[in-house]
């Protein structure tokens, strides 16, 4: 069985290992898409959304590694 359609950014955080904060920056940048949900502003990541971010980090990271960056 699939997980829920939508995850709080709280959720996010956690499956990425990251802070909210981070969180927080990157679909205040549009980096990772999220979307706002009634009159007090509750935020949800589409599953689907956090996937395709997460490839495009994936494909990201091989071309930067390609170009000789180094691993930090």
């Amino acid at each position: 069985m699939p997980g829920p359609r939508f995850l709080t950014l709280t959720d996010v955080a956690d499956e990425l290992n990251v802070s909210l904060s981070q969180v927080k920056a990157l679909v205040r940048s549009g980096t990772l898409v999220g979307i706002k949900l009634g009159g007090r502003g509750v935020w949800r990541v589409e599953s689907a959304e956090l996937e395709a971010y997460i490839q495009r980090m994936y494909a990201e990271t091989r071309e930067s590694l390609q170009q000789g960056e180094e691993l930090r």
